[in-house]
């Protein structure tokens, strides 16, 4: 759950809200979009989910009903994610006090509230299936490109996306213009002129304690996610993150910084 960002997105921190409950406003170019509860009420919240409801939600995005999430909801992230994982952050959240609270409305215009051409978006812009992890590269390195691409679902905020919504794999993890809430999310390629240029053990540390190498602290949505998701990974997994972020292709893009 700390790794997938779950209390982050889904806790309404700004009107004092509890944990898990929703309505979390996320701005995008396209609307306000509002999370969901996702606490076991059974009314209002996620509690009359079955495992296969909670892994076709988490890694295919579909709701039960079968319609369509939202891509902001980051399924093109979590599809990488083990079915063991899924159901171990299904377990937890079942575990937490169960809360009434309604999901509030999405404030997004048409067409883009129409959750039935996300059946052709998706064939556009997502690719279902489990992380492979690659041969050529030690298992650090590839615990780091899981929690990276699967459970922390970095690219999502790190990588720019077209006008569709979709994101643009050519500039992966190399800023982002128009990110959350509509601040612009830094390069973080190891491109010396406009990505992080940092160490390992530089990156590693900032993942601990939010203290970038001039001594400056994280801002924004990131200062949230160290806060709520990072400083609660290991050591070895924080290394690892910082072992494949380092190993990136590196791309010149002065967006985001």
């Amino acid at each position: 759950m700390r790794a997938a960002g779950c209390v982050s997105c889904h806790t309404d921190k700004k009107s004092q809200g509890r944990p898990f409950t929703g309505g979390r406003a996320l701005k995008t170019p396209f609307g306000t979009y509002f999370s969901p509860n996702i606490t076991p009420d059974r009314e209002t919240g996620i509690g009359g989910w079955s495992d296969r409801d909670f892994l076709a939600a988490v890694k295919r995005g579909i709701r039960p009903d079968g319609s369509h999430y939202f891509p902001v909801f980051p399924y093109t992230s979590y599809t990488q994610m083990t079915d063991r994982d899924g159901l171990a952050i299904k377990a937890y959240l079942f575990s937490q006090p169960a809360v009434s609270k309604t999901n509030r409305a999405h404030d997004v215009g048409m067409p883009f509230s129409w959750r039935w051409p996300l059946w052709f978006w998706k064939m556009l812009f997502f690719k279902g299936g489990d992380f492979a992890a690659d041969p050529g590269h030690d298992a650090a390195w590839n615990r780091g490109a899981y929690l990276v691409n699967a459970l922390s679902h970095c690219g999502e905020c790190h990588t720019q996306r077209n006008p569709a919504g979709g994101l643009d794999r050519s500039m992966w993890m190399a800023g982002n213009e128009d990110g959350p809430d509509g601040d612009a999310v830094p390069n973080i390629t190891p491109d010396l002129a406009t990505g992080l240029g940092w160490t390992e053990e530089q990156l590693s540390f900032f993942l601990k304690t939010g203290t970038k190498p001039g001594w400056d602290k994280a801002e924004g949505a990131m200062a949230e996610a160290l806060r709520d998701s990072f400083k609660f990974l290991s050591n070895d997994d924080r290394d690892a993150i910082a072992r494949y972020i380092i190993d990136l292709p590196a791309i010149e893009n002065h967006i985001g910084n």
